[in-house]
């Protein structure tokens, strides 16, 4: 029974935030996701992910980011880095595959997911991060802020680390649709609405200028499309008629109204299920 009034509060207090829980055994898992409420780190048993050698069409930020992330894994000197460019054309998959192959190779390199509207805790996880023996891939999808969003401050955390420093043992990489993180509308208004449009706008720019990578995706021409495609059927075994696969493909593509590594391989896994395979 609590009869003091301070241990009353405490108690209180620890019912409406819990303490965060123990680190986990990071020899357990080679991924794991972030959770806020209480934090804790939760193991990931079987990443999502394809083959480094089955992205095609993105060789050179494959090989950019592949380099950048082995620099790091190694204990040596690496950048932070954004992809952005078109969608489904293969950054997420690019980051979990990079990550995936150095895994393969023996080093003890960890990605760690964080979710976007969880990035004010991100001070929280670098301090349960840092000092610990391994090396983690902090990893954010699909990011991007609105007018009114202000979690890009807590970005700055991991970027540029504040007075502390962001732990050497920890990277950041993150993926988006928007080079500068913001939507054009929302910087073009600050512009015309500020005293200094020019101080107004520098702020949430600068933001992807501390990323010391850019690796920009574009959409994939029909020829780097149909490549994707028969990469796939060679990995995965599948003999199809040449002629009869790109015209397949092609009115695959057309009913969803576009090219991407993404429409590429839903085709492909429709392919397959009528041959009766899985992926």
């Amino acid at each position: 029974m609590i009869d003091d009034p301070m241990d009353r509060i405490a108690a209180a207090l620890e019912r409406i935030s819990p303490p965060p829980g123990a680190a986990p055994d990071f020899d357990g898992a080679s991924a794991f996701l972030w959770h806020v409420e209480p934090d804790r780190l939760a193991p990931v048993a079987d990443v999502n992910g394809v083959a480094l050698e089955l992205l095609v069409g993105i060789e050179r930020a494959r090989d950019t980011l592949h380099a950048n992330t082995l620099q790091f894994a190694k204990g040596f000197a690496a950048n932070n880095a954004l992809l952005w460019g078109a969608r489904g054309m293969g950054k997420s998959s690019l980051v979990k595959a990079v990550h995936g192959d150095i895994v393969a190779s023996g080093l003890p390199l960890k990605l760690v997911e964080v979710q976007r509207e969880d990035l004010p805790s991100i001070g929280r996880l670098l301090n349960l991060l840092r000092g610990a023996e391994h090396r983690f891939v902090l990893y954010c999808d699909d990011l991007s802020f609105s007018h009114d969003d202000q979690h890009y401050k807590s970005l700055k955390a991991v970027l540029d680390g504040g007075i502390e420093g962001r732990p050497e043992n920890v990277i950041f990489y993150a993926t988006s649709n928007r080079r500068h993180l913001m939507p054009r509308d929302m910087i073009e208004n600050e512009r015309g609405s500020a005293i200094n449009p020019s101080e107004a706008v520098e702020e949430k720019v600068s933001l992807s200028d501390r990323f010391g990578l850019w690796l920009g995706f574009h959409a994939c021409d029909q020829d780097e499309y149909l490549a994707m495609i028969d990469g796939y059927c060679a990995a995965y075994g599948v003999e199809i008629d040449a002629d009869t696969l790109r015209a397949e493909a092609i009115e695959w593509q057309q009913t969803r109204g576009g090219r991407s590594g993404r429409v590429a391989w839903q085709y492909f896994t429709d392919l397959a299920g009528r041959r009766g395979l899985q992926v």
